[in-house]
């Protein structure tokens, strides 16, 4: 039972997360999307509970590759999986009418539309990827993460939304436009994404020196040498989360692949891809 009861509870992750738990299940009475898709998405939030709302929490805070373990579950496994289930239309359809009619409303709006631009730049969001893993890495910005509550919930929930946003880019299932990607730059960026990820993890992993001293104030939950701990944390960064990269870009991949058979795909790259095979045609 210990595992289940919150290191630290947060009213404010209990709403959301019973909030859109709500809404999803609501909406699967009007829109109900494969067994995969559910899967994908009850594992997701699953992964979301576990990693912010469980005792693992207090791991994470006290060991430097459990840590690690929490950001790629926040950053990349989960927000992958839920996203990947493309549950947009199922919690629309959750809402009650009047809801939805007041929320058409909002999105048709002029100053909605300049956030939503915003935030949603896919040179911002890629960016806002990558920058976010490397900041939290910088030894003096854990150290303030481990030291305040506060700016390590802010370190979790920026990892949160940052990894919602561009999952949510890169398997956009629309040709662009409307998608605010071309559908190869979705298989391409997770390839530059990781890149910078991978050499964070191998500096990491073979530093020989307590580059997180942090978690030995803050008292280490296991009886464990920190440089093997340091290594391990490392080695989570480089390869499970390259791993978890190349999945996102295989399934982006797939829905290329997916719009091309169906004819979607933007006039510019089929006549492109009919004068590549003219050549071979003669």
């Amino acid at each position: 039972m210990k595992w289940i009861d919150p290191w630290e509870f947060s009213w404010t992750f209990l709403v959301l997360f019973i909030g859109t738990a709500v809404l999803y299940l609501r909406g699967t009475r009007h829109r109900r999307p494969s067994a995969s898709r559910q899967v994908s998405f009850w594992t997701g939030m699953a992964m979301f509970y576990f990693a912010m709302h469980t005792y693992f929490d207090y791991y994470a805070g006290h060991e430097f590759f459990m840590h690690r373990i929490q950001q790629v579950l926040l950053h990349h496994l989960a927000p992958l999986l839920v996203i990947a289930s493309y549950p947009g239309t199922v919690l629309r359809e959750g809402l009650p009418v009047r809801a939805r009619v007041v929320l058409r409303r909002v999105q048709a709006s002029l100053p909605f539309r300049a956030v939503y631009a915003l935030l949603l730049n896919p040179t911002f969001v890629t960016l806002s990827f990558v920058a976010l893993i490397l900041v939290w890495l910088i030894p003096s910005m854990q150290t303030l993460a481990m030291l305040d509550w506060r700016i390590y919930r802010a370190m979790n929930w920026s990892m949160v939304f940052s990894g919602l946003a561009y999952w949510w880019l890169v398997l956009d299932h629309r040709p662009h436009p409307p998608g605010r990607m071309t559908a190869g730059i979705r298989v391409l960026s997770p390839a530059l994404t990781m890149t910078p990820q991978i050499v964070a993890g191998a500096i990491v992993t073979f530093s020989r020196t307590d580059l997180y001293p942090i978690f030995e104030i803050c008292g280490r939950a296991f009886s464990m040498n920190v440089l093997t701990g340091q290594l391990i944390g490392g080695v989570i960064m480089w390869v499970p989360a390259a791993i978890i990269e190349s999945i996102g870009g295989l399934l982006a991949l797939r829905q290329w692949l997916r719009l091309s058979r169906s004819g979607r795909l933007p006039r510019r790259a089929v006549v492109a891809r009919v004068v590549r095979r003219a050549p071979n045609a003669g």
